[in-house]
Order: C-alpha cells, then sequence, then structure tokens
C-alpha cells in the first residue's frame, strides 16, 4: 500500500520540524490516521520508510498511544472516561446507556459504521464527570438524557 501525495507531503513537513527525523514519527501516524481514520499494517509501514524508521519502530510508537487507531473505526469515536472521578460521578450509568443505546460494547462500532465505543482512563474533564470524548468534542455531566441529546448531533 503506498501513502497518497498529500500525505507524503504532510509527513514531510513534519519532519522537517525536527532535528531528528524519526522523532517526527507520531506526527506521521497522526498524518495517516487523519487521511484514512485509522492506521493499517501496510500503511504504517509505508510511513516508516518516508520517515526513516522500521516498521518495528513504527508500531512501538503507535502501541504506546491509545488514540492512535489500529483497526477500523466508526464516522465518530466515542471515549468514555472510566477514571476515579468519572466513576464516582455515574461512569457506570453512562456506560451502560451508550452500549445500550449503541447496541454495541467496548471496542465495537455500531452496524451503519457511526460510532465506536473506547474506554479511557482520563480525558482531565474531572470537574464535570462522567465525561466523554466524541471525536475533538468534550462533553461532561453526562445523564442518560443529555448522552442522547449529544449522540444526535452526530450524523
Amino acid at each position: 500500500m503506498e501513502l497518497s501525495q498529500g500525505e507524503i507531503e504532510a509527513i514531510q513537513h513534519e519532519m522537517s520540524l525536527y532535528e531528528d527525523s524519526g522523532a517526527a514519527t507520531i506526527e506521521a501516524l497522526k498524518v495517516v490516521q487523519e487521511h484514512r481514520g485509522w492506521v493499517s499494517d501496510e500503511a504504517m509501514a509505508a510511513a516508516a520508510k518516508v520517515v526513516g524508521v522500521t516498521p518495528t519502530q513504527m508500531e512501538a510508537v503507535a502501541t504506546f498511544y491509545n488514540l492512535i487507531f489500529r483497526q477500523p473505526v466508526g464516522r465518530h469515536v466515542i471515549m468514555l472516561c472510566d477514571s476515579i472521578s468519572c466513576y464516582l460521578t455515574g461512569y457506570e450509568e453512562a456506560r451502560d446507556h451508550l452500549k445500550s443505546s449503541l447496541g454495541i460494547d467496548f471496542g465495537g462500532t455500531t452496524e451503519d459504521g457511526r460510532f465506536t465505543l473506547l474506554p479511557i482512563c482520563c480525558l482531565g474533564n474531572c470537574d464535570r464527570g462522567p465525561a466523554m470524548r466524541v471525536g475533538e468534542d468534550y462533553h461532561g455531566d453526562l445523564t442518560p438524557e443529555r448522552i442522547d441529546a449529544i449522540l444526535t448531533e452526530y450524523k
């Protein structure tokens, strides 16, 4: 699998920001994910070649960061915070409602490809727990009603 010219140029731009091009490994993974929605083994190997690292080195970085998706995900990735702060403020009710409403468990994607549901250890939104992130948007003070309203915002 080859990378598009746009992906290559974006990776090369990121590499130009570092003295050591290998330091741009995570940025290269982000570029690929931005263009494709996730990072396949083939795309990772192609990105590694552009950056000048081995596929194994690239894989080590990809598996360290939980926001690099190594399998296809839905159009909107929901990350539900399961930290102690969110747990104490209603995490279980939010979790159960999301799973029930979406008809999936953690790691699953809805049949229509609209949502993927993932747990995350902390969103840094502890004062508004329970909290979730949908794409780049943060939502807190979750209740079943609020979750339903939030989900309708994402097509």
